[in-house]
């Protein structure tokens, strides 16, 4: 007997759903109550279904995801004392870390980098450098560790002219990716939106706001002779992620496909696909109650390796209070390791594909993100929105909206519900970055903790 001639199709379309509502409330326009509007600007629904897919570039959308599974476990250290951190580097390998993420002071000598580096093989080990003078570094770099690097260089100049309101010479990005041209596997170009992200930038922004500056950064090193050929590969991307689940999922999957659709403008024959490394969020730390910083450093780093990053650094839970311990360094790797060994997370690519609601997320971020970007290159690009403050009033009227919901309800875990101050004796602040007027560098608990 063939039985699948008896089966009835039992799926529940949008429409049935909305019937149903409207029954049980008694409302011809209940549903409607139930949307709510983003601070991205757009409306999401309360349910989704199938029928979502149906209007959507699915194929465009999924086809610009990851396709290989995994990611690279990436903790950051702040290299004050070489020996020091060389000891807590190799200690960082040895426990669960597959790369590194080093912070490097201004200068730093040959004598220096080798200590800092001893027992490490940058030929095996990525190792990912934070500096204001990366022609520099790598030029000592040659001296002590002359083969084929792998990781790159998080220094990213529009992050640099923000933090200190010097505009970084695109040369130098240039003189790097030269220096580098025998390390295939090591990228010299660092596109970010952290300092988007710390300043109050919605999703929405945090895309368009890097879109732009990835613009401006290719319009430079293409005046300083290099091919967008040898750029495309040569680029990472770096994202803070937040704790607004769904969307940083969404977000990093738009990121992808935002990628693929700028590098179309240049009209490059075949197109790599990009090279993400994603951070938890600093913006959404807290200093009351600082544990609850484990819980949302776990969100943000299951949100970024759904959402498809390549690198993934997580922030240890004190690092907003003071400088980082060895158990919050280590509870921070460990984040990524359970996420592997427990949650098989590395062992499928794109685990949101095809979810109704996520897939809806992507396309709405995509397409919000494009919109903004053209507006931004209209006002003549991000170092030009920058210096004139029109993106720093953009991102003001999100911060305020993120700040007026809390006020509103919005809850804060251990600052404004389930807190506990403890007692701060012998803790020693981090010093604040200097500010320099072009974006300020914030926390959203900051403004309810006292």
């Amino acid at each position: 007997m063939n039985t699948s001639s008896s089966r009835h199709d039992t799926r529940t379309d949008f429409s049935d759903w909305q019937q149903q509502v409207r029954r049980e409330l008694n409302d011809e326009r209940a549903d409607e109550g139930l949307r709510w509007a983003t601070p991205e600007g757009f409306t999401l629904e309360p349910y989704y279904t199938a029928d979502a897919l149906t209007s959507l570039p699915l194929d465009t959308l999924q086809s610009a995801q990851r396709s290989n599974a995994g990611w690279l476990n990436a903790p950051e250290q702040v290299v004050q004392d070489a020996t020091q951190a060389n000891a807590s580097l190799r200690q960082a390998l040895g426990g669960g870390a597959d790369a590194l993420v080093l912070t490097m002071p201004d200068s730093v000598d040959q004598a220096q980098l080798t200590r800092l580096l001893k027992d490490i093989k940058l030929s095996e080990t990525p190792v990912f450098f934070q500096t204001d003078q990366p022609d520099k570094l790598l030029n000592t770099l040659q001296t002590v560790a002359p083969y084929r690097w792998r990781g790159g260089l998080l220094s990213d100049p529009v992050a640099q002219y923000v933090r200190t309101g010097l505009v970084a010479q695109s040369q130098q990005t240039a003189d790097a990716t030269r220096l580098a041209v025998n390390a295939p596997h090591f990228r010299t170009i660092c596109i970010s939106s952290h300092v988007f992200h710390n300043a109050g930038a919605t999703a929405t922004q945090e895309l368009a706001f890097l879109l732009g500056n990835l613009t401006d950064q290719y319009d430079a090193l293409t005046d300083a002779s290099l091919p967008v050929d040898e750029l495309v590969s040569r680029t990472m991307l770096s994202v803070s992620v937040g704790t607004s689940y769904f969307l940083e999922i969404a977000k990093l999957r738009a990121l992808r496909v935002l990628w693929f659709r700028l590098m179309g403008q240049y009209k490059q024959a075949s197109v790599p696909a990009p090279y993400v490394h994603a951070q938890t969020s600093t913006f959404y730390d807290a200093k009351a109650t600082p544990n609850t910083n484990l819980l949302r450093s776990t969100t943000e780093a299951m949100a970024a390796v759904i959402g498809g990053a390549d690198v993934l650094t997580v922030h240890p839970f004190d690092a907003v209070l003071t400088t980082p311990s060895a158990f919050s360094e280590r509870i921070a790797r460990n984040v990524s390791v359970l996420l592997k060994a427990e949650s098989y997370l590395d062992k499928v690519a794109d685990p949101s594909a095809g979810s109704y609601y996520i897939e809806t997320l992507t396309h709405q971020l995509v397409e919000g993100a494009w919109a903004l970007f053209l507006t931004v290159e209209q006002q003549g690009g991000v170092l030009t929105g920058l210096a004139s403050g029109w993106i720093a009033e953009q991102i003001e009227q999100a911060w305020q909206a993120k700040v007026e919901s809390v006020r509103q309800g919005r809850v804060l875990v251990g600052v404004t519900k389930f807190r506990y101050d403890e007692p701060t004796a012998g803790s020693s602040s981090t010093v604040a970055p200097e500010q320099t007027g072009l974006l300020p560098d914030r926390r959203l608990a900051a403004e309810f903790e006292s």
